[in-house]
């Protein structure tokens, strides 16, 4: 099946959200998303991965993957790499239409039926505004509305209340950040003492009412200095937080095997990293009990299961990061359906419940015990609603065979 056509689509209302269509012979259209910086990842699909992709068979994917491999900005999770990562997703996706098979299926079957949830404590409208991860941009303090769980207001000031609505909905592992909120984290040198006694009263007020019945973990984005981080780390021990997350920039491998000397905690993360090489590094430090790649940024289902296979060789499990969009879910879920090493798989109920439904037919079905699987249907099972490309604030672009 050749390629015939790669469509764009990105929305005002959600300025870092783009989405990508492959199309296919048959009227076929392969699905894949990605976030932040949109209006450069457009542009770079078009104007470099569209020449490179149209006419060829669909079906190459391992192929096409290198192929798209960019020159300059092929490590990190850039703009060349966001939009690899895309057409990668959309390609899979393509494959199981094709054959008539959902993509857990296609990557060799399903190693269980539903996956735990861990809910990443976002507002409905966090990073929706500009494309920077800091407090600005968390969509705090805004008013409610339509519903939504405004989980980001509640673990700063109700957060025992957060977690007792997490646990009446069968989840029973959460994610919280409030150290972002410091004022030490805008350069992360170092943390004052009040600032941390404020960051870690979250925890504790959980840990007090729901002891351990609610897993706890924390989110640090990688934004402090080695020191600020062990200072960090170590208030947050004697609560047992399932794991620290990002702790430093992950690609600092030589520092983050010697913060795990030093600390007890779990560390996870590797979200913002991108391609084998960055994560053959991380893995290989021993430092990280839980690598985590975003499939819409790192590489695309074909680097992400490569990935699992490399945490899984050394007896370790992997996450896939949701905090983005509904196609990143749907796709995240499948692979932690099929692979061995995945013990949960990320969710913010902020967006499931409230915007996510917006732009997308269907959504993985999340059941009253915290437990989610995939939409029925090949592929990823998951579709644009019909008509966004109509609405006023829409950008659509379609490169097609000449």
């Amino acid at each position: 099946m050749r390629i015939l056509a790669l469509e764009t689509l990105r929305l005002g209302e959600m300025p870092n959200l783009l989405w990508v269509r492959i199309h296919g012979e048959g009227g076929l259209r392969g699905l894949g998303e990605t976030f932040f910086g949109t209006s450069a990842v457009e542009a770079d699909l078009h104007h470099r991965i569209a020449p490179l992709i149209l006419g060829q068979q669909a079906g190459r994917i391992e192929y096409l993957n290198r192929r798209l491999q960019p020159y300059a900005g092929f490590s990190g999770t850039g703009v060349e790499q966001r939009a690899l990562s895309a057409v990668d997703v959309a390609l899979w996706d393509l494959m199981g239409q094709s054959v008539g098979l959902p993509l857990c299926d296609l990557l060799g079957g399903r190693m269980r039926d539903r996956i735990p949830v861990y809910n990443t404590c976002a507002g409905p409208r966090y990073l929706t505004a500009t494309d920077g991860v800091r407090p600005e941009n968390f969509g705090s303090g805004a008013a409610v509305s339509r519903g939504l769980h405004e989980d980001l207001e509640g673990f700063l000031h109700y957060p025992e209340d957060v977690a007792s609505s997490l646990l009446e909905m069968g989840i029973s592992s959460m994610k919280i950040w409030p150290f972002d909120f410091a004022a030490g984290a805008r350069d992360g040198s170092d943390i004052a003492r009040d600032d941390l006694a404020r960051a870690i009263a979250p925890f504790e007020r959980i840990r007090a009412v729901h002891g351990d019945r609610m897993r706890v973990k924390a989110e640090l984005h990688g934004l402090w200095t080695l020191n600020a981080a062990r200072k960090i780390c170590r208030a947050l021990e004697p609560l047992e937080p399932d794991w620290i997350e990002d702790p430093i920039w992950m690609d600092r491998t030589a520092d983050l095997a010697l913060l795990a000397t030093e600390i007890k905690a779990p560390i996870a993360g590797g979200e913002t990293l991108a391609g084998l090489g960055a994560f053959s590094a991380l893995v290989a430090t021993s430092a990280v009990s839980t690598p985590i790649i975003d499939i819409t940024w790192g590489g695309g289902v074909t680097t992400a299961r490569k990935v699992a296979a490399l945490a899984e060789a050394r007896a370790r499990t992997v996450a896939f990061h949701d905090c983005m969009g509904p196609v990143t879910l749907a796709v995240s879920t499948h692979l932690a359906l099929a692979l061995p090493n995945v013990r949960e798989q990320e969710i913010s109920r902020g967006f499931y419940f409230g915007w996510y439904g917006d732009f997308v037919d269907v959504l993985p079905p999340l059941a009253r015990d915290g437990t989610i699987t995939v939409p029925d249907g090949p592929g990823l099972g998951v579709s644009l609603l019909p008509g966004l490309e109509k609405r006023a604030d829409a950008h659509h672009r379609i490169s097609r065979v000449t």
